[in-house]
């Protein structure tokens, strides 16, 4: 919570998932895989666009289509068979009703969720707790970098290791998971990057010193 709170001070709210739905939420889940947020909101506005950013739509739409849509977030035609398998996922599964999918025990969703094509453990659980605000931890490269700099987790500590991690010693709060995930990226965007940047950083004197140590770049 120390880590959480200096980060806080130093960023403030992050209002982060920036989405209008929860089925934007997982459009975005789906395509911020290996990019930018900025080429997801284009290729998002794409699809806005043309008026198919429904399950319904989605459902009906060609994967060719989808590519040629969402082709600023890159990989398109790999991300376009990953989004058409999850839209027809929720359509098969939920009869597009995100109100029953939520209903779902999170062990069961999230084993569901992880059993469709293209859908890795990061973007289930970005799912879980933007979409559908459930309580769940999402651990990304700059949550695993920021750790392993901070000798908090080993340097090959698994993506559930790192998760309950945080999920065992937080209370268990989807708001606070929300924000927290949101600021970290902050961090490491903007401190933690490959080349580090400590001074400044918020989290510099986690460890008792003022500044962090010197940490070579990955």
């Amino acid at each position: 919570m120390r880590a959480y709170q200096q980060m806080f001070v130093c960023f403030g709210p992050r209002h982060w998932w920036p989405a209008d739905t929860p089925l934007e939420v997982m459009v975005g889940a789906v395509l911020t895989q290996n990019t930018a947020w900025t080429n997801v909101e284009k290729a998002i506005e794409n699809i806005r666009a043309a008026g198919a950013l429904t399950l319904e739509a989605l459902a009906n739409i060609s994967v060719e289509t989808l590519a040629e849509w969402i082709r600023p977030s890159g990989y398109y035609n790999l991300k376009a068979k990953r989004l058409k398998a999850l839209i027809l996922f929720l359509h098969d599964t939920y009869g597009g009703d995100l109100k029953k999918m939520a209903q779902t025990p999170i062990p069961l969703l999230r084993k569901h969720l992880l059993n469709v094509h293209g859908i890795g453990e990061e973007t289930a659980d970005s799912i879980l707790l933007y979409a559908l605000d459930k309580p769940v931890f999402v651990v990304d490269a700059y949550t695993r970098r920021i750790l392993s700099r901070h000798r908090m987790i080993e340097p090959k500590a698994t993506y559930g290791e790192i998760q309950r991690l945080f999920m065992e010693h937080l209370p268990e709060d989807a708001a606070l998971f929300n924000e927290y995930h949101a600021l970290i990226v902050e961090t490491g965007k903007t401190f933690c990057r490959k080349t580090p940047r400590c001074a400044g950083c918020p989290l510099a004197g986690l460890n008792g010193a003022n500044v962090a140590p010197n940490i070579p770049p990955d």
